[in-house]
């Protein structure tokens, strides 16, 4: 049996394997900076296969991650993921929001070739209707609004079943494998810190992957690669005024409230851009005390998107334009806080080409016809793969197609789970196809 052959065989055998880890990551679904029991458990096993394993600050640089939360619902995260059986050796460097984790398996010399594993669930309430399945079959979260509604926890087993796989064929390979299993995909928050870090220099090759939904009659099992995704920043904007009686003394105070209707109308008027599609969003606006007080505080969310990351470059800085300017207009000021960002992508031909070959010649895997796929939202595997590609390095985004039940971020998602199996195959026979002696 050749060496695709022990991939493919491998790779079914541990199809229940594979099925009760994602259903275990499910149950105990964590948001994004709180997947500490998802972390240890991860880091547990690549350090059981006998990889060298980076945790903590070792993952992400501290300062570079986006959106992390309050020190206090950190650590009631923690005690959390400790209660629900995290890994007591790991579990401490996940402490303050650290999450993440990196397996590293060298085999002398030649390429280094990363796969990226996003972890992190959605704050969702999932669906308890018996006719959702995970509820049916005892897999629903029990972490009430938060909940696996991306697919995340199917990625997260496909990495470690590339991790056992991969490790069983090591004498193979020749060169470096390098597993990223990235927390705080979602919001666009977590791929900058990892590249920060460093930990994708050096990378010649990037693979990432999502499910994504395919007819009950389509018989390909994967997209190569993807391209179109929106480059994105996204902003907390304080506005800080000055409160005074509504009725006695309304010249007295700097009111945010008009700083704020300033703002979304002018946010909304930003010009289109004839380069490409672009996007401007304010999605909450917090504010006031009551009915007879002029308001001196507003939290405002807002997001700017663009086909191009030249495009969104155009929309952030005259969203920030129009905010300090309505700001200022009434008397007020404003900060913003950075919680998201990530770049356009475009996946390179060659290696797509070279997952679409290993497919259909090697693993017998039906292939879509289109090549690359369409992504309208945004993907902050980006980052990574930008910083391949600056490199001379080739990356790519695939498609794990499956039935899904209910879109994307929905509370009743859930998606067939063949795919685990199809995922490690792909992922092991095109690190084979590069690494390979």
């Amino acid at each position: 049996m050749d060496i695709y052959g022990q991939i493919t065989k491998m790779a079914d055998e541990m199809s229940s394997e594979l099925v009760a880890q994602r259903r275990d990551f499910h149950k105990y679904a964590e948001k994004g900076w709180f997947e500490m029991r998802t972390s240890s458990i991860i880091a547990r096993k690549l350090s059981d296969l006998g990889y060298e394993v980076l945790v903590g600050d070792q993952v992400c640089r501290r300062d570079a991650r986006m959106g992390v939360p309050s020190e206090e619902e950190l650590e009631a995260q923690y005690e959390r993921a400790v209660s629900q059986g995290a890994d007591p050796e790991f579990v401490p460097y996940t402490k303050g929001g650290m999450t993440g984790v990196i397996g590293i398996l060298c085999c002398g010399e030649g390429p280094t070739v990363a796969m990226r594993f996003d972890i992190d669930a959605l704050g969702v309430f999932e669906e308890k209707d018996p006719s959702h399945r995970p509820a049916c079959e005892g897999f629903g979260s029990v972490n009430e609004g938060f909940m696996h509604a991306c697919g995340h926890d199917g990625h997260a087993a496909v990495g470690l079943g590339v991790a056992k796989v991969l490790m069983s064929i090591r004498d193979s390979l020749k060169g470096t494998v390098k597993l990223i299993f990235q927390p705080a995909e979602e919001g666009v928050r977590g791929a900058k810190a990892i590249v920060e870090n460093g930990n994708l220099d050096g990378v010649d090759y990037l693979i990432g992957s999502h499910v994504s939904n395919k007819s009950e009659d389509n018989p390909a099992v994967v997209i190569p690669g993807s391209h179109g995704s929106l480059a994105t920043t996204k902003y907390d904007v304080i506005f800080h005024g000055k409160s005074s009686h509504a009725g006695g003394s309304p010249e007295l105070g700097k009111n945010v409230m008009l700083a704020v209707g300033t703002a979304i109308l002018n946010l909304y008027a930003i010009p289109r851009h004839s380069g490409g599609q672009s996007r401007i969003n304010v999605g909450t606006v917090t504010a006031g005390s009551g009915r007879n007080v002029i308001a001196d505080e507003a939290k405002m969310e807002i997001e700017v998107r663009g086909e191009t990351t030249e495009i969104n470059q155009f929309m952030e800085e005259y969203a920030v334009n129009v905010l300090e300017s309505a700001a200022k207009m009434h008397g007020c000021t404003c900060e913003m806080k950075l919680m998201g960002s990530a770049y356009s992508l475009t996946s390179d031909q060659a290696l797509m080409d070279r997952i679409r070959r290993v497919c259909e010649e090697h693993l017998k895997l039906p292939v879509s016809e289109t090549t690359s796929s369409r992504n309208g939202g945004s993907e902050d595997i980006s980052y990574m793969m930008r910083r391949v590609q600056e490199q001379g390095g080739q990356a790519t985004f695939m498609r794990l197609l499956t039935p899904e039940a209910g879109p994307a971020h929905n509370r009743r998602f859930d998606f067939r789970e063949d795919a685990l199996v199809n995922g490690v195959k792909i992922f092991c026979g095109t690190v084979y196809d590069i690494l390979g002696k």
